[in-house]
């Protein structure tokens, strides 16, 4: 068994797995796991012809990530390894049923939970829980004319600017937010094969998004930042990008919310379709432990 902090060199090896799980789940991304790999503390585990990444979560446990579907995968490896780790995790609920040979408990936080939307109803706007989006919406365009372009290697300063706008905005120290993964994905943008687009008024960069294909199906926002001045920004740009996005997107994932209230009352503003619980398992052959 080989063990390695997480890098750019493993970057083949996870992609082409993940693609294969297809699963919607936003910890499903090389991207998003070598971003937040100071964070977390993401590790890669190579146990012969077996792959998984082990990392802390927001709360403080040690966790172990398969990196192929469980229900084929090898469930004994996968166990042998989460020995000495707080949980598996983490697990959609398909998965569930093939670990229930194993004394599993499993547990999940609405902290780590996905919220999703689907493309139709960010680029609409419809309904009466969306009325108060809707309205910002339509303020923001009597007010500003924006211009829309895609996020290329040329705009990436202006893209910078805005970044380091927004954490002003916020105010506090950088450590505390994602300033620095959100920057060094402008960085690694053609890298990490990420796509996003940004968004100008009067030809001042205003706003950006970033994201990437989690599965043929789901698109997940990793990014999303614009200048607090822009009242209506926000809606504006997931309303933009909503309608670009190709229709063979069905759905965008907006993450977790980690627990932070201004995070989960943003999103939750949203209406989300579906909320994707992310399962922190523990099985009998772990014994005792925390996280459960």
């Amino acid at each position: 068994m080989k063990t390695e902090k997480l890098s750019l060199a493993h970057k083949e090896l996870l992609v082409e797995r993940f693609k294969k799980i297809r699963c919607s789940l936003s910890e499903h991304s090389f991207p998003n796991l070598y971003l937040f790999r100071e964070t977390h503390g993401h590790q890669v585990i190579v146990d012969g012809s077996d792959v998984f990444v082990s990392g802390n979560t927001y709360d403080g446990f040690r966790y172990v990530m398969p990196t192929t579907d469980i229900r084929s995968g090898n469930i004994e490896s996968l166990i042998a390894v989460a020995r000495g780790h707080d949980f598996i995790f983490p697990v959609p609920v398909e998965w569930l049923p093939a670990l229930g040979n194993h004394g599993a408990a499993a547990v999940f936080s609405e902290d780590d939970s996905d919220y999703v939307f689907t493309l139709e109803k960010l680029a609409t706007y419809k309904g009466r829980k969306l009325h108060g989006q809707k309205n910002l919406l339509n303020q923001f365009l009597s007010v500003f004319t924006p211009e829309a372009l895609p996020l290329t290697q040329e705009r990436m300063g202006d893209a910078r600017e805005i970044l380091e706008t927004w954490q002003a905005d916020v105010g506090g120290d950088k450590g505390a937010t994602d300033y620095s993964p959100c920057l060094e994905a402008l960085e690694l943008y053609d890298t990490l094969v990420l796509c996003g687009g940004i968004y100008y008024i009067d030809k001042e960069p205003a706003g950006f998004v970033i994201g990437e294909e989690i599965t043929p199906e789901m698109f997940a926002l990793h990014f999303a930042k614009g200048k607090r001045k822009f009242k209506g920004l926000y809606q504006y740009m997931y309303n933009h990008f909503a309608k670009i996005l190709p229709r063979s997107y069905a759905y965008l994932n907006f993450e977790q919310d980690l627990g932070k209230l201004a995070l989960r009352t943003a999103k939750s503003s949203y209406d989300p379709d579906r909320i994707l619980r992310k399962y922190r398992v523990r099985v009998a052959e772990l014994g005792s432990g925390q996280g459960s």
